[in-house]
């Protein structure tokens, strides 16, 4: 523990939503903020290079792209605190 925080690390945390849209993951966030829930959100921008499809997105750019779904948001939670964080979401 630092400063009295417990990190959360692959083996404490657990999946509480996976979406496309920034509002409803800013929503998500200021709710659990509210609530001192402890959380970490990953961003994947799926427009972006990957090792098997290296410069595709150089190739043709966001040509024929949704990009509703460019970015995805993945929020976290501790596993302690999950089923508090699905009731206080919705989820």
């Amino acid at each position: 523990m630092k400063g009295g925080v417990l990190m959360l690390t692959l083996l404490n945390r657990r999946e509480l939503l996976c979406t496309f849209s920034m509002r409803e993951q800013g929503e998500i966030r200021g709710i659990l903020s509210r609530n001192k829930l402890e959380y970490s959100i990953k961003t994947v921008n799926r427009l972006s290079p990957s090792p098997a499809a290296a410069g595709t997105r150089a190739n043709t750019g966001s040509l024929g792209q949704n990009l509703d779904t460019a970015y995805e948001y993945i929020v976290y939670v501790r596993r302690r605190d999950w089923e508090k964080a699905r009731a206080l979401t919705g989820r």
